[in-house]
Formats: C-alpha cells, sequence, structure tokens
C-alpha cells in the first residue's frame, strides 16, 4: 500500500478550515504538523496536505520540489507510522505537513525529520477526541 491516491489528499475547502481553526499542532522543524480528528466514513484513515510557503519559496520550482520530497517521504512512511496504529473505522484524521524551513534540504534530511515528526504525531494522538 505505497500509493498516494486522490482519496488520501485533503482537498475540502470545509475540511482545511475545521482542520485550521479547531485542529492541534506542533512543531518541529522544518515542518509543522496540524492535525484534527473527525466522524467520517472513508476507505483510508488519513487525509493530508501539504503546503510549502510561497512568501518564503517564491519560485515555483522551490516549492514543487519540496513538495515533491515531502510526499514521497510520506507515501513511503504512512502505513508503519500512522495506518497501522489507526485502526478504529469511523474515524478521519485530517493532517497538513507545512513545511517552514529556511533552505532547501536533501532528501535524506527531510526524511529523518518527517520520521520524528510522524513519531511524535503518534504519541500526541494516542489519547484524542473526535470533534
Amino acid at each position: 500500500m505505497k500509493t498516494f491516491s486522490k482519496e488520501e489528499r485533503l482537498c475540502s475547502r470545509k475540511s482545511l478550515d475545521l482542520l485550521f481553526k479547531n485542529g492541534s499542532s506542533f512543531l518541529l522543524y522544518p515542518y509543522r504538523v496540524s492535525y484534527l480528528f473527525i466522524e467520517a466514513k472513508e476507505d483510508f484513515p488519513v487525509q493530508v496536505v501539504i503546503n510549502v510557503s510561497k512568501k518564503r519559496y517564491k519560485r515555483a520550482v522551490d516549492r514543487n520540489l519540496i513538495k515533491r520530497r515531502t510526499r514521497e517521504i510520506y507515501r513511503l512512511q504512512k502505513q508503519t507510522e500512522l495506518y497501522d496504529i489507526l485502526d478504529r473505522p469511523g474515524e478521519l484524521l485530517l493532517l497538513s505537513l507545512q513545511f517552514i524551513g529556511k533552505q532547501k534540504y536533501e532528501h535524506l534530511f527531510l526524511e529523518k525529520k518527517l520520521n520524528a515528526a510522524l513519531k511524535k504525531l503518534q504519541t500526541n494522538i494516542g489519547t484524542h477526541e473526535i470533534s
């Protein structure tokens, strides 16, 4: 299950607003992770959005490079780090991965940091409530 399909992407404006207004977040440089559990019947337990600031990275090629790297790392790690612990039916985790770093980092550095962020997310969602 190392795919990243359309159903796993968070595209709904309503869900995005709900995530950023009511969700919890933490910072683990170079990522800010926001998350929120909602009640929903979806095929996948997590929907994720990956964003890079246009203010910090003016050129689209730079933003796209960071998003591609982050998306690839997430795609490879999601099964072991998230899906295996989220086996509750009727719940959906909305997740935002915001890149706030000041420079373009290598793939290995981003992989290590995103892995650490997902592990911290595991500990934070150990005790959660559905909104």
